[in-house]
C-alpha cells in the first residue's frame, strides 16, 4: 500500500488567496527529456558537442536518447493529465526545426511540436512554450561564434516569429529565454554548461547579446501573435552571511549579477551602474538602442526559484545553516528567501504577473518495494507552495507554479545522477514511475480545486 502525507488542511487554507484561475503545473526542457538526438532531421546543437567531450559530464553520459520523450510524448501527456495539471512547459529545441539555426525550416521537427500541442489541448492542459532553453544549434556556434556574436540576435527573432506564426494561437504562453544567467556565466565564464568557454568578458558580452536577442524575439512575435510573451529569469538571492560591510558588499554584488543584471535592462532600461563599475573593462559596450530594443513590454514575467545565495567573505567562509537540510544538489533549503524576493521584485520593479516557472529539488530517490517513498521532496514543496502563497498575501501577483521536473531526466553536466523528477525514470526500460510526491502533488491540486470555491472554515 502506498502511504502519501495527507494534504495539510494550513496549506490548502494558505493558499485560498490564490486567483480561481490559478495554474499548476510542471516544466521540462527539449535537451533535457526528449532524446532522438539526430531523428527526423534534428540538427546537432552546443550540448551535443559538449556531451562527447570527454570530462565534461560527470558520468560521461549524453542527450542521445535521455527519456525518450520523443517517442513517448503521448503516453507522458497521460501522466500530466493524471496529476490534474493545468499547464505543462517545456521547451523548443532549436536544432529541430531549424538544423544550423538558419535557412530552411525542418518540417518533422515542426510536426513533432505540432503533435504534442494538440495532444496537450485534448487532455485540458495549457501548453508553455520556451523558446530558448540551451541548446544553441552547434552550426550557429560553429560559424559566427553563437552568443558571442550579434548576429544571432535577427536570427533568434526570425526563429520566435516562426514558432509565433505556427503555434501562437493554440499555446497559453511564450517565453523567449529560460535563465540566461546560467547560459552566460556557466557557459562562459566558468564552462560548468556548454559549450565550455572561461571568460568573464566573453560571458558579459553574451549576457547582453541574450538580452538583446530576447527584446528582438518579443517584438517580432507581438507582429504575427496575441498569445501572452514573456522571459523566465532564474533568481537566487544573496543574504550576507554576517552583519559585515564585506559581506554586505559582496552579497549586493552577488545580486547585481545575478537578479538586476537582467531585472534593470528589461524594466528600468539600464544595467546597474555598481555591476558595470565592477566589470570594468569585462563590461559589454551598450548603446541606447540596445537598451531601446531590450526594454519590450511583456505580459509575464518567469521566475525560477531553488535556493539561495549565502555570501561570506570570511576565511574560511561561512557556510550556510540549513536548518532544513540541503539538497541533493547540496543547495540549502531556504523557502523564506521565495517569500521575501517575490516581494522584494514586485515592489521595485512592478514586473507584470508572476509565473513560478521552476521550483524543486533532486533528492537520492530509490525505488522501495515499488515505490519512490520522497518525502523530503514533499516537504521541500509544501514549504515552498507555502512561501508562494504568503508573497500573494502580501501583494505580489502571482498566477501559476510550475514544480521542475516532471520527470527525471538528464541534468546537465551532472548527467542522470540526479533526480529533481515527479516520476522516477528507470533510463535502461524508460518506465515512470510516479513517487511519492507525484501523489501528494496530485492530491494537493484534487483538495485546492475542491475547496476554493467553498467557504473555508476559520
Amino acid at each position: 500500500m502506498t502511504l502519501i502525507a495527507p494534504t495539510s488542511p494550513f496549506l490548502i487554507d494558505l493558499c485560498h488567496g490564490l486567483r480561481p484561475d490559478f495554474q499548476w503545473g510542471a516544466a521540462t526542457s527539449a535537451a533535457q527529456i526528449e532524446g532522438a538526438s539526430a531523428t527526423d532531421g534534428k540538427g546537432p546543437s552546443i550540448w551535443d558537442r559538449f556531451c562527447a567531450d570527454p570530462g565534461r559530464i560527470n558520468d560521461g553520459s549524453n542527450i542521445d536518447i535521455a527519456c525518450d520523450h520523443y517517442n513517448r510524448f503521448e503516453s507522458d501527456v497521460a501522466l500530466i493529465a493524471g496529476l490534474g495539471l493545468d499547464a505543462y512547459r517545456f521547451s523548443i529545441a532549436w536544432p529541430r526545426v531549424q538544423p544550423t539555426g538558419e535557412g530552411p525550416w525542418n518540417e518533422a521537427g515542426f510536426a513533432f511540436y505540432d503533435r504534442l500541442i494538440d495532444a496537450l489541448l485534448e487532455a485540458g492542459i495549457r501548453p508553455h512554450v520556451t523558446l530558448y532553453h540551451w541548446d544553441l544549434p552547434l552550426a550557429l556556434h560553429l560559424r559566427i561564434g553563437g552568443w558571442t556574436s550579434p548576429g544571432i540576435v535577427p536570427l533568434f527573432a526570425d526563429y520566435a516569429r516562426e514558432v509565433a506564426h505556427r503555434f501562437g494561437d493554440r499555446v497559453a504562453s511564450i517565453a523567449t529565454l529560460n535563465e540566461p544567467w546560467c547560459v552566460a556565466t556557466l557557459g562562459y565564464e566558468t564552462a560548468q554548461f556548454a559549450p565550455g568557454q572561461t571568460s568573464r568578458a566573453t560571458a558579459a558580452l553574451v549576457s547582453h547579446h541574450l538580452m538583446m536577442a530576447h527584446g528582438a524575439a518579443i517584438k517580432a512575435m507581438r507582429g504575427v501573435c496575441k498569445t501572452p510573451l514573456g522571459v523566465v529569469l532564474n533568481h537566487t538571492p544573496a543574504f550576507a552571511a554576517e552583519p559585515l560591510e564585506a559581506d554586505r558588499r559582496a552579497a549586493r554584488i552577488d545580486d547585481g549579477l545575478n537578479v538586476r543584471w537582467y531585472m534593470d535592462p528589461i524594466f528600468r532600461g539600464s544595467y546597474p551602474a555598481d555591476i558595470l563599475e565592477y566589470l570594468g573593462a569585462d563590461a559589454p559596450t551598450v548603446v541606447p538602442e540596445d537598451l531601446a530594443l531590450i526594454q519590450q513590454p511583456l505580459d509575464f514575467l518567469g521566475v525560477n526559484f531553488y535556493t539561495r545565495n549565502f555570501i561570506s567573505t570570511q576565511q574560511p567562509p561561512k557556510v550556510a545553516p540549513g536548518k532544513q537540510g540541503f539538497t541533493d544538489m547540496g543547495w540549502e533549503i531556504y523557502p523564506e528567501a521565495l517569500t521575501q524576493h517575490l516581494v522584494r521584485i514586485s515592489r521595485e520593479y512592478s514586473p507584470p504577473p508572476i509565473f513560478i516557472t521552476e521550483n524543486g529539488m533532486a533528492n537520492a530517490d530509490h525505488v522501495v518495494g515499488g515505490r519512490v517513498p520522497d518525502q523530503e521532496r514533499i516537504h521541500y514543496l509544501s514549504e515552498h507552495l507555502a512561501a508562494m502563497a504568503r508573497a500573494v498575501d502580501l501583494g505580489v501577483d502571482v498566477r501559476g507554479y510550475f514544480y521542475w521536473s516532471l520527470f527525471d531526466n538528464f541534468e546537465w553536466n551532472s548527467g542522470y545522477t540526479k533526480r529533481f523528477g515527479l516520476f522516477h525514470v528507470d533510463y535502461a526500460t524508460q518506465t515512470r514511475l510516479a513517487k511519492d510526491s507525484a501523489h501528494w502533488y496530485r492530491n494537493f491540486i484534487a483538495d485546492f480545486k475542491s475547496r476554493r470555491t467553498q467557504p473555508l472554515a476559520r
